[in-house]
Parts: C-alpha cells; structure tokens; sequence
C-alpha cells in the first residue's frame, strides 16, 4: 500500500507549537502500524490554514501524487480535510480514503458520517440560535444569575424538552441506516457495532449497544405513527 499523510491544523500558533499536529500523527502512526502492515509512505503534507477552502498548498500536492501514483491519502480526522460533505464526496471519487480514526470505514461510511456530522452541526446552531431568541422574547437577560434560581422548574422541563429534541433529531438522521439493517434481519447488536465502526455517537455521546439501538428504533416507529 502506497501512502500519503496529510495533517492540518488551523492557526500559525498551532503550527508552531506542534499542538494539534503530534496528535495526528499520533493516530497515523498508529492506523500504519495496525492496519496497513506492508506499507510505504510517500510523502507526508501539512498545511497551517482555515479548513474553509480546499485551496491549500500542501493539500493539492497530496492530491496531485494520490492521483499519480495510486496512493492512499490517510488523514487522522475527516475534518483535517473539510466540514463539508460535499468536498468529501468528491474527494473519495478522486482518490482511496483512509481515516485512521476510522480505521475500517469505507467509502459509503465516511461519506454518511460527513453528511450526519453537517446536519449535526447545523442542527446544533439552529437550535441555539431559537433558544436564545425564545428566551430575548420571554425577557430573559441572559447571564442573569436570578432568572436561574427564579425559574428553576422552567429551565429542567426545558432541559427534559432539549433532550427528547435531540433524541428525535437523531431518530430522524439515523433512520436511513438503520431501517434497511433491521429489514434485512440484521440484530441489534450488529447495528450498534456499525454504528461504533462509523464513530457515531448516542445522543449522549457514548458508545451504542443492543440496548440504546432498541430505543432508537423505538423512536423511530413512534415517529412514524405522528406522521401517519
């Protein structure tokens, strides 16, 4: 296997220091000692720039000797490439990707985790843009210690309401994968290892089990009877 690195992180300081940069190559060490044996790294690229554009030097280099000589381009996080799905989609028809965090993902995979990590992150602003418009609207200043301890009921049924939001919201995300694993006989605990294998967390940010799928699918059907 053929192999290019790529690293990257945002600010000259980072760069610099080598904080961000040690704990990628931390993880490409390790995905090249455990998961590509016969290996020979190419070349290795970084780049100290904003991960907005794709228009990064050393970026288009990696992609460039990809292309030329077959090669991997392994990355530590999906990220270090870009936050958009639509970057990444592209990117994986162009060249063979390995994540290292995500050492056994394919190509279907990490395209399905870039596309539910942005509709996550555009879920999550959406959500603290309207809850901080309800509270301006309700009269709220915000930071005021007294509206805590004033409204303490208030801010757990919210808290309750927020959970059971992004219960839902996750339901919804993740319907499309699990549906057709369950039609197709799969267990529940065969879900939740594709769902760990693709670095998706539970609402609560933990690993999934026989047990947290049950309730998602639980959720599932109960929101499709509000639809029904």
């Amino acid at each position: 296997m053929r192999i290019c690195t790529y690293k990257r992180v945002s600010t000259k300081e980072q760069g610099k220091s080598g904080l961000g940069l040690e704990a990628q190559q931390r993880d490409i060490d390790l995905y090249l000692k455990h998961y590509a044996v016969h290996h020979e790294v190419l070349a290795e690229f970084t780049d100290v720039e904003s991960g907005k554009t794709t228009d990064r030097d050393g970026y288009q280099q990696a992609l460039k000797l990809c292309k030329e000589k077959g090669a991997v381009l392994l990355v530590a996080k999906l990220d270090r490439i870009s936050r958009d799905v639509e970057t990444i989609a592209g990117l994986i028809k162009q060249v063979d990707l390995k994540v290292a965090c995500m050492p056994q993902a394919d190509k279907f995979q990490i395209h399905l985790y870039a596309a539910l990590a942005e509709q996550e992150r555009d879920f999550i602003s959406l959500r603290t843009k309207q809850a901080l418009q309800a509270k301006k609207a309700q009269g709220y200043k915000l930071g005021n210690e007294a509206n805590f301890h004033n409204n303490r009921d208030k801010a757990i049924k919210q808290a309750s309401t927020t959970r059971s939001n992004k219960a839902n919201a996750k339901a919804e995300q993740l319907k499309g994968i699990v549906q057709p694993l369950r039609s197709a006989g799969k267990t529940l605990q065969y879900i939740a290892d594709q769902l760990n294998a693709m670095q998706i967390k539970t609402t609560r940010g933990g690993e999934w089990s026989h047990v947290t799928v049950m309730l998602l699918i639980k959720r599932i059907e109960e929101q499709s009877k509000l639809l029904t």
